[in-house]
């Protein structure tokens, strides 16, 4: 019987659900990343995935996986690395439930991650975002819920996994509007709305059934949108964008994108980066920091702020007399 089965399942049993409660986007993750290794080890140990043993996986196999992520389905470096993290997270938990192979465990987990290239975040200009929300044609329902998703996306920073989930329930309309989601490490977060913003969900909420549950981006047939359909009708959007605001082209706007440029607004405004992380829902400061990476405004205000340097050519050195009568008597 294979040893490999049932450490595999253990693992999301046990340590994925009882031990860490992973999300089930977590849970998601790595049961693609365990799919797509399968199949590699099919084809490359011409065994059935049933049939694996944990001896299979060796280094050398998991290795050749890692490269064939790149190579074969042109994954991005960082992609390879959330799988390696996958993997890693699997072969320690084997290793405390399957000594007799710690030798090829060990192996496994020597694999480096591989360095990736930073990039500087995507955002959108304020004329930009502009002309993003403003691109949904207002005369038909998809419009008006893409132009509500647009500017929601934008003025609160959230996830499109968060913005998909919102329901009727979730948002508060009154003196003091506010939305209420669960974020990413399972972090509670009230957000503050403005004012043009609960005019459009006061709007909004009359075209939706009244029940809490109803979501509030829902599909034509009343389920709530998907990942992949939000980035679909955000690249729709951006095209017809681009032809009131030529330089939208240029750029790869995607449902992160608002997020992005939600922060680098905050950040224009001169809010301090302390308060972002905490607007963004940020577990790091740190992560925050990206945003001032990629302000050129912040740059240039920067350098100017710099004292001018006169260019002019170097003075030519003088020796003075007491230095050359010195080094005469030498």
């Amino acid at each position: 019987m294979s040893d490999l089965a049932p450490l595999l399942q253990s693992f999301f049993t046990d340590k994925l659900d009882r031990h860490l409660n992973a999300s089930v986007h977590t849970k998601a993750a790595y049961a693609d990343t365990f799919r797509l290794l399968l199949l590699y080890a099919q084809d490359a140990t011409g065994v059935a995935p049933s049939g694996l043993t944990l001896a299979d996986l060796n280094a050398d196999l998991v290795g050749g996986f890692l490269q064939h992520l790149e190579t074969v389905r042109g994954n991005s470096a960082a992609t390879r690395n959330a799988r390696r993290a996958a993997l890693r997270s699997f072969f320690t938990y084997a290793s405390y439930r399957a000594p007799d192979s710690i030798a090829t465990i060990s192996q496994v987990l020597a694999i480096p991650a591989k360095r990736t290239k930073t990039t500087l975040v995507s955002f959108l200009t304020v004329p930009e975002a502009e002309a993003l929300i403003g691109a949904p044609d207002t005369d038909t329902w998809l419009g008006r819920r893409d132009r509500l998703l647009l500017h929601l996306g934008i003025q609160t920073g959230l996830r499109v996994s968060k913005l998909v989930s919102l329901r009727i329930s979730d948002i508060q309309i009154g003196l003091r509007s506010q939305l209420e989601c669960v974020g990413k490490g399972r972090k509670q977060r009230v957000i503050p709305l403005q004012k043009n913003t609960t005019t459009l969900l006061t709007a909004w909420f009359r075209e939706l059934p009244a029940a809490p549950d109803t979501p509030l981006f829902p599909s034509h047939v009343g389920t709530p949108l998907t990942r992949v359909a939000v980035g679909k009708l955000v690249a729709r959007h951006a095209a017809t964008a681009a032809g009131r605001c030529p330089s939208i082209a240029a750029k790869n706007v995607t449902p992160h994108t608002l997020r992005h440029t939600c922060a680098m607004s905050f950040l224009h405004a001169g809010i301090d980066t302390a308060s972002i992380a905490l607007w963004l829902g940020h577990a790091n400061i740190q992560t925050t920091q990206i945003y001032l990476h990629a302000d050129l405004e912040l740059k240039r205000r920067t350098l100017d702020r710099l004292p001018t340097i006169d260019e002019q050519p170097p003075a030519r050195y003088q020796a003075s007399d007491a230095l050359l009568a010195f080094l005469k008597n030498q």
